[in-house]
């Protein structure tokens, strides 16, 4: 299953990019799930995020929800402005 990741704020400075497409291993089919693996896989700053948002698709999602093949799938942690 292939998925795009994309990465923002201070997830997108910690791993110096921006996105990339990952083939996933079979059982990773939830947000939780990948987050998991990409912390596994050397994406460490995913695993200390706090308050981490996820979106599917540009939907807001939790960690419980699916992923299936060709989803775009964001990880950001939460930002303030002022």
């Amino acid at each position: 299953m292939s998925v795009t990741i994309l990465y923002f704020a201070s997830l997108k400075e910690a791993l110096g990019r921006g996105s990339e497409t990952i083939e996933l291993p079979a059982g990773v089919n939830t947000v939780g799930a990948l987050r998991d693996w990409l912390v596994a896989q050397g994406r460490e700053s995913l695993a200390v995020a706090k308050n981490l948002r996820c979106a599917i698709n540009q939907d807001m999602a939790g960690l419980d929800a699916a992923v299936k093949s060709g989803d775009e799938v964001a990880f950001f942690p939460p930002v303030t402005g002022g």
